[in-house]
């Protein structure tokens, strides 16, 4: 699945791959942040996504975690929404009982500069992280659904929407197989778009359950991704050589990708 991403990318730069980009709000980014997202901590991201009243393409701060629009108390709903992080391409126009079929038109554009995914390896306690990027891109865009839920301020009584945002992913190829070799939802990885497909992804509201499907069977070619082995993210310990999260680090004794894997 997809649960750590990197975005260290000036917004500005948006504007190169949608020139019409309308930002709803003045969005601030601590970019020393912004090496390792975990999205466990449900933090507001710029997501890009089509606007259904003036139909131009937008970009705000959505959470990570989608939050069904029916839900009313956000309290109660707080230990189920790590399950919302991620959403299976298979489901969204395939599974009509899903909630991601529901909002299978809306649909988002998550920019990223890279993702994490965790390897394990047998006789290792510790799963090793690799950093996954698109070579030649110093951005790409991961195809997403979003949902707005309506808050209410239990002080003033204030209504306001709170938007959040889930990613889609999809059946591992051969590099990410050997990457994501463990756990429940092993061999699994986010849909990497090509900048075509991107746009596509929004290029009007509707769109047929066909030409949606299209675009979810889309694989993005093994040798067209670069894996990094990184020091351990998930934690607060630095880097001995203090370099960012992103960067290369050396294993000792690092199996070859696909060389001693668990069963």
């Amino acid at each position: 699945m997809c649960y750590d991403i990197s975005f260290t990318v000036e917004l500005r730069v948006l504007g190169d791959y949608f020139p019409d980009l309308v930002f709803d709000e003045q969005i601030k980014i601590d970019f020393s942040l912004g090496e390792h997202i975990a999205g466990h901590a449900h933090a507001d991201h710029p997501v890009i996504y089509r606007n259904r009243k003036d139909q131009l393409l937008h970009c705000r701060l959505m959470e990570w975690g989608c939050i069904p629009f029916y839900v009313k108390d956000l309290k109660a709903f707080a230990k189920q929404r790590s399950s919302m992080l991620n959403a299976r391409s298979e489901r969204v126009v395939d599974d009509k009982s899903s909630y991601w079929y529901k909002i299978r038109n809306r649909r988002c554009l998550v920019p990223v500069k890279g993702i994490y995914e965790h390897r394990a390896i047998r006789g290792w306690k510790k799963k090793v992280p690799y950093y996954i990027t698109i070579p030649g891109q110093g951005l790409f865009f991961l195809p997403g659904l979003y949902s707005m839920v309506e808050t209410t301020d239990t002080e003033t009584g204030e209504i306001t929407q709170l938007p959040s945002f889930t990613i889609i992913t999809r059946r591992a190829n051969s590099l990410m197989k050997n990457i994501h070799n463990d756990g429940d939802n092993r061999n699994r990885m986010p849909l990497f778009l090509t900048r075509e497909l991107a746009s596509r992804w929004l290029e009007k509201e509707e769109m047929t359950e066909d030409e949606i499907r299209e675009i979810l069977d889309f694989e993005m070619p093994a040798d067209a991704l670069d894996a990094l082995p990184v020091f351990t993210i998930r934690s607060a310990k630095q880097r001995p050589d203090n370099k960012a999260k992103n960067e290369y680090w050396e294993w000792e004794k690092l199996p070859a990708l696909g060389e001693l894997n668990p069963d």
